[in-house]
């Protein structure tokens, strides 16, 4: 896993903003930089996930709970801008009197192209915070794809966009031996055709033959992520079974986390600073990357604690934290536990 010296500030790369819908057009502010990735959903009530990046392009959207090729949404995602993102009249992001939530990343805000593997890519790569995203065809055999980052990737999210097919998930904690998919809520896979058995590097990613990591002739998205120390961290954990739940170490006071069980079928959990009814350590609402449901929780129900340096679990529950299962997580910060001046931040 790779460090930098610490990045003070996390928000400059990662922010997450909410905002009400109007059922016509509008632009979002508030996210502090132009971003190259946001992922949108409905909190309220029932609606997909909308997944826009600017490498891609908007309108061009694909779901996290589904398994739908790519579309072009006209009045969805319509524009990055400099604070943020213009959003049309689709009524699952933009829905009136309906409340959203956004999670932002930032790349390069431009494009590169990359032939440091056998297949050439379109890359737009942050190298402090870690992130890129990645464009490329696939060939159907075995073959390399540059990612970027110059580290090695700790966490890969892929999707087929020419076709309707899962995503395919790479992480660290599991090896290139598994995987995942985010749409479904399978325990780790076994497979040599997604990741061709091969640890990424460095510099590129290796894919096999499986129609989501590298179909013929189909154009694929891989979002792809590398640990820095004091804005991004991806691990482990195991479960314990109870509300005095196991405390996982980051080292920065979170902003977001993603769990899922990978011993176990389970959903995928995602959590923020920005959804929570008390403020304070206390995050009581979630939503499911692979599912279209609306936000849970509230009235002050623990399901994790964000505190200075980690996250602890708050609940006996097996989408988080069931006694004996494995857990692999993706966070990112609010702030470091001690910025690269060596001064503490102040927990909550």
């Amino acid at each position: 896993m790779s460090y930098t010296n610490g990045l003070d500030k996390p928000t400059d790369y990662f922010n997450t903003v909410l905002y009400t819908g109007n059922g016509s057009t509008q632009s979002i502010t508030g996210v502090g930089f132009q971003p190259d990735f946001t992922w949108l959903k409905k909190r309220n009530s029932t609606g997909y996930h909308f997944l826009v990046d600017a490498v891609r392009g908007a309108p061009k959207t694909v779901f996290s709970n589904g398994t739908e090729a790519e579309v072009i949404q006209v009045n969805g995602l319509t524009a990055f801008n400099s604070d943020g993102f213009a959003v049309g009249s689709n009524s699952t992001i933009n829905g009136n009197s309906d409340t959203f939530v956004s999670w932002n990343w930032l790349a390069s805000n431009t494009t590169a192209s990359n032939t440091d593997g056998s297949i050439t890519s379109t890359v737009s790569a942050n190298t402090t915070s870690g992130f890129s995203i990645v464009s490329f065809t696939g060939t159907g055999s075995t073959a390399t794809v540059g990612h970027g980052l110059g580290v090695k990737p700790d966490l890969i999210i892929a999707k087929n966009r020419t076709d309707a097919v899962d995503w395919y998930v790479y992480h660290s904690s599991l090896g290139a031996t598994k995987n995942l998919r985010l749409n479904e809520t399978y325990a780790q896979l076994t497979e040599s055709a997604v990741w061709d058995n091969t640890e990424p590097t460095t510099s590129v990613i290796s894919v096999n033959n499986a129609n989501g990591t590298n179909g013929s002739s189909k154009n694929l998205i891989m979002y792809c992520f590398a640990e820095k120390k004091g804005h991004s961290k991806f691990g482990s954990y195991i479960g314990n079974g109870n509300a005095d739940g196991t405390f996982v170490y980051t080292g920065f006071k979170p902003a977001f986390v993603i769990v899922k069980c990978s011993t176990t079928a389970a959903d995928w959990e995602l959590s923020d600073n920005k959804r929570t009814t008390s403020g304070g350590n206390v995050i009581d609402k979630e939503v499911r990357p692979n599912t279209s449901s609306a936000e849970t929780g509230g009235t002050d129900g623990r399901y994790i604690d964000y505190l200075s340096n980690g996250f602890k679990l708050r609940q006996g529950f097996g989408n988080w934290n069931n006694s004996g299962d494995t857990y692999i997580y993706m966070a990112f910060a609010e702030s470091p536990f001690v910025t690269s001046t060596g001064i503490p931040t102040t927990a909550r």
